[in-house]
C-alpha cells in the first residue's frame, strides 16, 4: 500500500459532538482527539453509542458541534476528498444486500471510486490496490464469485477488501471481526497493526474485549459519554472498563498481552 502524507495533530476530532436518533439524544456533548497513526478501540455496553460515535466521525450522521478530519471540519470537505481520506466498513455488511450479484474482485474495486475519474476504466495502480487488498483478506481466491454466494464471515472479508483497497490515511470500522473465526481474527489484527506500522489510522468499535485491549489507546463509552480515553495499557483504562461492565470482568496480564476475563 502507498504511504500516507505524514499528519501532524490528531487524525479524527470531535468536539461537543451531539446526535440524535429520532426523538432520543444518543450523544451527550463528546470532546475527543484521536491520535494520527495509531489504532484505537472504541468499547462500552450496548446502547452506549459506540456505533453512533463511529458514523458521526465518517460524517454519516447529522449532529451538534464539529468534528474535523486530518485537521479540517469534515463538513467542509468535498465527498471526493473525504472518500479519498477515510475509508469506512459497517457493522455486519448492512445495507449491503443490493451488491450480492456483484463479483468480489468488482466489490472490491468500488473502493477505488474515489480516486477515478467519472467513468473511467480502472488503471493500473486502482487494479493493483484491489489485488493487494483482496490477498491481505485472504479473499483473491474468489474474485470471479458473486459476493451473495459467500457466507458471513467470507463477506465481511471481501467488505474489508473494499475498505482497505481505498487506502485512505484514516479507516473506521463499526465491529470489524463479526462473522470472523479465530483464525482470521487474528488475521485482521495483524494487517491492522500493518497499517498502523505504515503511518494509517484504524478506529475500531469491538465487543471483543481481548482484541480491544491490543490496541494503542481506548475509548470506554456508556450512556452516550466518553468515560476514559487513554493506553490500552494504563491502569486508569482498565478501571474504566473493568466499571463500565459493572465489574463483571476482570483485567490479567497474560504472558505480554492484557486480557479481560469473566469475575
Amino acid at each position: 500500500m502507498s504511504a500516507p502524507a505524514i499528519t501532524r495533530g490528531p487524525a479524527l476530532e470531535a468536539r461537543s459532538v451531539s446526535a440524535t436518533l429520532g426523538v432520543t439524544e444518543v450523544l451527550h456533548g463528546i470532546d475527543l482527539a484521536l491520535t494520527a497513526g495509531r489504532w484505537t478501540s472504541i468499547v462500552g455496553p450496548n446502547g452506549a453509542g459506540k456505533s453512533t460515535l463511529l458514523k458521526v466521525l465518517a460524517g454519516l450522521l447529522s449532529h451538534g458541534g464539529e468534528v474535523r478530519l486530518l485537521g479540517q471540519p469534515l463538513g467542509a470537505l468535498s465527498g471526493r476528498a473525504r472518500a479519498q481520506r477515510l475509508s469506512w466498513l459497517g457493522q455486519g455488511g448492512a445495507g449491503e444486500g443490493s451488491a450480492d450479484d456483484l463479483m468480489v474482485y468488482d466489490v472490491a474495486m468500488l473502493g477505488r471510486l474515489p480516486h477515478q475519474r467519472w467513468l473511467a476504466a480502472p488503471s493500473e495502480a486502482d487494479r493493483a490496490a484491489v489485488e493487494r487488498a483482496l490477498r491481505s483478506t485472504q479473499a483473491w481466491d474468489w474474485r470471479d464469485r458473486p459476493l451473495g454466494q459467500l457466507s458471513g464471515g467470507e463477506r465481511q472479508r471481501v467488505l474489508l477488501a473494499r475498505a482497505l483497497a481505498v487506502e485512505a490515511e484514516v479507516l473506521l470500522m463499526d465491529e470489524p471481526l463479526a462473522n470472523l473465526d479465530p483464525p482470521h481474527q487474528a488475521d485482521w489484527m495483524q494487517t491492522t497493526r500493518e497499517l498502523v506500522a505504515g503511518g494509517r489510522t484504524v478506529v475500531s468499535v469491538l465487543h471483543e474485549l481481548n482484541a480491544a485491549l491490543a490496541a494503542d489507546a481506548m475509548v470506554v463509552m456508556a450512556h452516550g459519554r466518553v468515560l476514559r480515553h487513554g493506553a490500552c495499557d494504563d491502569p486508569a483504562t482498565h478501571r474504566a472498563l473493568e466499571a463500565v461492565f459493572d465489574q463483571r470482568v476482570l483485567l490479567h496480564r497474560v504472558a505480554d498481552h492484557w486480557m479481560a476475563v469473566p469475575r
